[in-house]
């Protein structure tokens, strides 16, 4: 089974390369520095969507009551 979280990633580095025009394959034909570049943008753009995502979740288990151990 595919971890939630990889998957939530993978969709939002695909998100950040359509919103600039451009797919995977594309991105592995740049220049090196450019290449690695646009990953890390790209990968930093992901991990804040994640996290914001999973503090909304904290946020409505904590407007629940719900704990982290009744999950």
């Amino acid at each position: 089974m595919e971890d939630p979280q990889a998957k939530l990633e993978k969709m939002y580095l695909d998100e950040f390369l359509r919103a600039r025009g451009l797919t995977w394959e594309q991105v592995q034909a740049l220049p090196e520095a450019q290449r690695k570049q646009l990953i890390t943008e790209a990968t930093t753009y992901a991990a804040v969507k994640v996290a914001e995502i999973e503090k909304r979740a904290h946020l409505v288990q904590d407007l629940h009551g719900v704990s982290e151990t009744e999950s």
